[in-house]
Parts: structure tokens; sequence; C-alpha cells
């Protein structure tokens, strides 16, 4: 790829309505969605997005470090804008889909201390916690989850 005018690499980025569309429908989940979820959205609000245009448009946010992504038990990936600050790690209960941001202080200055110590660069890590949360692991009236679809997480 050629440089721009001001000697930057272009992104792969190019606005369309549909990937707006998609854009707008991720920020406005504010949880973990998948890109199956996000498709049904969009359609059920009479978007003409295809389901392919939505996972190559949260493909290329996630290889521009756009979006932080977890695995559900079943491997479908769930994605989440990120914070301007950075990417976060997660705790995700594996029956309610509900996400707690983590303190991952020590990962992130393992991941600084390799980088240091092999001479890599761009060193980039995952790291996927899942349990069963306190209102999953005690049923009972009071602590019933909402029925919610598979692929949908909670916040």
């Amino acid at each position: 790829m050629g440089r721009t005018a001001t000697g930057e690499h272009p992104s792969p980025w190019r606005s369309t309505r549909q990937r707006a569309a998609v854009l707008q429908a991720l920020l406005d989940s504010g949880e973990f969605v998948s890109a199956r979820q996000l498709h049904a959205e969009l359609t059920s609000a009479g978007s003409l997005v295809g389901l392919t245009t939505v996972y190559r448009t949260l493909r290329m946010l996630e290889q521009e470090g756009h979006l932080d992504v977890v695995r559900e038990q079943s491997g479908e990936r769930l994605y989440r804008p990120r914070p301007s600050d950075g990417h976060r790690h997660y705790l995700v209960c594996r029956e309610c889909g509900l996400s707690l941001t983590v303190d991952a202080e020590a990962v992130e200055n393992w991941a600084e201390a390799m980088t240091r110590k092999t001479g890599f660069s761009d060193i980039e890590h995952v790291v996927e916690l899942t349990g069963i949360c306190d209102r999953c692991r005690r049923p009972g009236p009071e602590a019933i989850p909402e029925p919610r679809p598979r692929e949908a997480g909670c916040d």
C-alpha cells in the first residue's frame, strides 16, 4: 500500500453506509455482541446489511485495535468497542454473559517484560477468564437471570 500525502499508510477502512450502520449498532449495544446478533439487530431495524459485511467490518475494526474480543464457551467471538485508553481484560459468566472488567496490571507488566527480554516488538496477548457469576451460581426466584439469546451478553 502506498502512503498518503502526509506520509502515513492509509487505513483499509472505507466508510460506507453499511459499515457505518454496523459501527453504530455496535456502539449502541453497550455490551459484548456477536456478529450474528448485530446482523439481526440491523435487519430488524430495516437496514440492508449482509452478514458478510458485518463480519468484515468487525474484522477490520478488530485489526485496527478498536474492539475488545472474547469467546463464548461455544467458541463464538463476541465484540465490544475498545475504550480509547486501551484494551481491557474481562471475566465473563458462561451462563448469562455478564462481563466484568478485571485489573490485569500483572499481565500488562509481564507482556512489557517479554518485549524487553526477547527483543520482539508489537507483542499482542489474549487473556480470557470465564466462570459462573454469583447470580447464576445461586438460582432462586430473585436471582434467575433474564432469558437471552445464546450469543448475547449483558453488563
